[in-house]
């Protein structure tokens, strides 16, 4: 499994260390499903092969806590930042993304649009 640092461009600060990076379908499609909860700094990045609206949406059936979902597009920059509540069946950035960062609610307080991060292979 591969982990990786996320890093906010502007200021260099590590936001998450070791995020479960989920590139194949089925880690995407899994995501979150029947965990109990996110613990203070975890993440997962779903990465898709592209950028697009309706190929990074995400659903929250299954998810029984809320969210922090940010979408972030091919070249690092938040598209989206919303809060996803349980049992919902879709939300999406309003433009192209091609990550869905996914973490505790708390980080819609330090994340705005245009925010730009750096995705760095963990050790």
């Amino acid at each position: 499994m591969k982990h990786v640092d996320i890093i906010r461009r502007d200021t260099g600060e590590i936001m998450f260390q070791r995020s479960r990076w989920c590139r194949s379908r089925w880690c995407r499609f899994w995501g979150l499903q029947f965990r109990r909860e996110l613990k203070p700094g975890e993440a997962l990045i779903l990465a898709h092969p592209d950028e697009g609206i309706i190929q990074s949406s995400i659903h929250m059936f299954f998810v029984i806590f809320p969210i922090a979902a940010v979408w972030i597009d091919s070249m690092g920059r938040v598209t989206s930042a919303q809060l996803a509540k349980p049992w919902r069946p879709y939300y999406a950035s309003p433009t192209p993304a091609q990550y869905v960062l996914e973490t505790t609610p708390d980080f819609l307080s330090q994340v705005e649009v245009g925010d730009e991060f750096n995705f760095v292979l963990s050790p």
